[in-house]
């Protein structure tokens, strides 16, 4: 990834190209043939005007036109207007596959870079996404990718017709009178004034709109994702005035940022009907005083004059798409360019058994250790103990189930699984071998089944349930008409929380752990239940070594031992009985939850 971090430019997005580069390549080609065609017909109209109807000899394409063909018959200009709409139809075709080529390149490179940027979105440690909003990931992998994909296809499309065009045209009126030609030479070089002008004024305005477009896709997708939130506190009123502020500060940016690009046309049509206007001036009087060419010919240049400064128009709509897109690509890089925080190396290792042991860990999410979330953790636990962990909110348990799995590194010190540190491992085989499930509990659109596979892939329909009946839940997935082929809709919405929960552990279940981690997991269910699955795991999986993160003390008291966290630190590791004894904290917590039962 540190090479592709030092590309820039072309040479970085050249890859993405991958697999539709025939098509990046044929488009520019068939629009070469398409300008080519192009500059052909306005000659063909020439010499049907000069040399069809005024019976001009001397009429544009003579040297190429058959001797038979007389200048002022009907065969000429049924010849020439024959040929006229073979170069049309030719052209139409060249442009249609073109644009064919176009849409095809276009599209491929846009999946190959949204697919780039999410398996590196994939590769990102629990460090790397808290420097992102999920909202920010979704807008640069979906808008943004979207605006890169247009102006991709503009460049190997427009962006390659323009230039020719106006440099064919250019020729071709040079050709036709080298002296009338210079008239829009000198008038090129105002309209690129005029443009530039504008490029450099517009681009803050086109910025600050992709600013509001990305707040009103968050007001969108936050309010989709908390509808249910939204509903229970009866908000709907205020998030339809937050969404009618985004949309309509939108608009203004729109407005402001398109406002200045209104100018482009008028310009463009100003200079191109005064050096029409110059033309006919200059030409009229030589073709009525001089009679040194024909009106055909006059009505060329000024068509090959008007394509030149339409051309340079393109151009600078091109130029002022990729200034706009500037503003993606940035968003973009920020994700290509993010430094991955964990960076696994090559490993054979596996781990065999459940051991766990921190040794002087120190930990902070700003790597500053003046600013620490833990601080001085030495643990040890045996493969098969199950061990809970109770503290207040924001003294750190969270933070130190976290480092077993290596989501997160630790600052100082190490943390060692199965005798070894975390870091010999392969990322794959680590988490592999520990299941966790988290405070925020996760599940996906699809079946019960599908879920629950996640935790193993190929788990047989008797595993499945196994895992269920462990985890309390085989009864309630069995009181669905379909049973474990009931669709959960979009992350479980048809269940409940503590069903939730106990799906999510069958799914960690599944993968038949070295180590179990539950981090506040059964939050949501009753004490009962709780009971019920706790007694579960030590006759089913009793080499498992389990850790239990909970608020209830009734949740851990039976735990082999229990440990105590309290400002990051650990502030004692006991049995029930012995925190009773010697540990402050944990008999005010005893208590204070007693009396609640009471």
């Amino acid at each position: 990834m540190a090479s592709e971090v030092k590309k820039t430019g072309i040479k970085r997005y050249f890859p993405y190209t991958k697999g539709y580069r025939l098509a990046t390549f044929l488009s520019p080609v068939f629009i070469a043939f398409e300008v080519a065609l192009e500059m052909f017909i306005p000659m063909l109209m020439a010499a049907i005007v000069d040399g069809g109807l005024y019976g001009r000899e001397d009429f544009l394409l003579r040297d190429i036109i058959p001797a038979s063909l007389k200048a002022g018959s009907q065969e000429l200009v049924f010849t020439l207007g024959g040929l006229m709409i073979v170069a049309a139809l030719c052209s139409l075709a060249c442009g249609m596959l073109a644009a064919r080529m176009a849409a095809v390149a276009s599209m491929g490179f846009a999946k190959n870079l949204r697919n780039t940027i999410f398996s590196k979105i994939q590769t990102f440690s629990f460090a790397n996404i808290d420097r992102f909003s999920t909202s920010s990931l979704i807008v640069r992998t979906t808008t943004d990718v979207i605006t890169v994909q247009n102006t991709f296809q503009s460049i190997i499309r427009m962006f390659v017709r323009a230039p020719l065009m106006m440099v064919f045209a250019a020729i071709m009126a040079f050709s036709i009178n080298s002296q009338l030609s210079w008239i829009f030479v000198i008038a090129i070089p105002f309209l690129a004034v005029a443009i530039m002008l504008l490029i450099k004024h517009g681009h803050p305005r086109f910025t600050q709109m992709l600013k509001k477009t990305d707040a009103m896709n968050t007001s969108v997708q936050e309010n989709l994702i908390a509808m249910r939130v939204v509903k229970a506190f009866v908000r709907e009123d205020y998030e339809k005035q937050k969404f009618h502020y985004a949309t309509d500060d939108l608009r203004r940016a729109q407005i402001h940022a398109s406002k200045i690009f209104t100018f482009v046309g008028p310009i463009q049509m100003l200079i191109m009907w005064t050096c029409s206007i110059v033309l006919l001036a200059l030409g009229g009087r030589d073709i009525i005083i001089n009679r040194a060419y024909g009106p055909g010919e006059l009505t060329s240049l000024m068509t090959y004059t008007n394509q030149v400064i339409s051309s340079l128009a393109m151009v600078s709509f091109i130029v002022v798409q990729i200034a706009m897109t500037k503003a993606s690509l940035n968003r973009i890089n920020e994700v290509m360019d993010e430094e991955i925080d964990i960076v696994e190396k090559p490993s054979d290792l596996r781990i065999e058994t459940g051991d766990i042991e921190f040794k002087n860990v120190d930990f902070s999410y700003t790597k500053d250790p003046n600013n620490l979330t833990l601080e001085g953790i030495n643990l040890s636990i045996r493969s098969g103990e199950t061990i809970g962990v109770i503290g207040s909110t924001g003294d750190g348990k969270s933070t130190l189930v976290q480092l077993i799995p290596r989501f997160y590194d630790v600052l100082s010190g190490e943390v060692r699984v199965s005798g070894r540190n975390v870091k010999d491992y392969s990322l794959y085989e680590l988490r592999e071998s520990i299941s966790m499930v988290l405070q925020k509990n996760m599940l996906f659109s699809g079946s019960i089944r599908d879920n629950l596979r996640w935790g193993n892939e190929n788990a047989t329909d008797a595993e499945i349930e196994e895992a269920c009946r462990m985890a309390c839940a085989h009864d309630f997935i069995m009181s669905f008409p379909d049973g474990y082929d009931t669709d959960l809709g979009q992350g479980g919405s048809n269940v409940s929380g503590g069903q939730k929960q106990r799906l999510c552990i069958a799914r960690a279940l599944l993968k038949k752990p070295k180590v179990l981690i539950l981090d506040d997991a059964t939050s949501a269910v009753d004490t009962h239940t709780d009971e019920r699955i706790r007694a579960a795991f030590n006759k089913y999986i009793p080499g498992t070594t389990k850790i239990i993160i909970a608020q209830r003390i009734v949740s851990i008291m039976n735990c082999d031992r229990i440990i105590i966290m309290d400002k990051g630190r650990i502030s004692d590791v006991g049995t029930h009985d012995e925190l009773m004894e010697r540990s402050e904290i944990y008999r005010e917590v005893y208590e204070s939850q007693t009396k609640e039962d009471a």
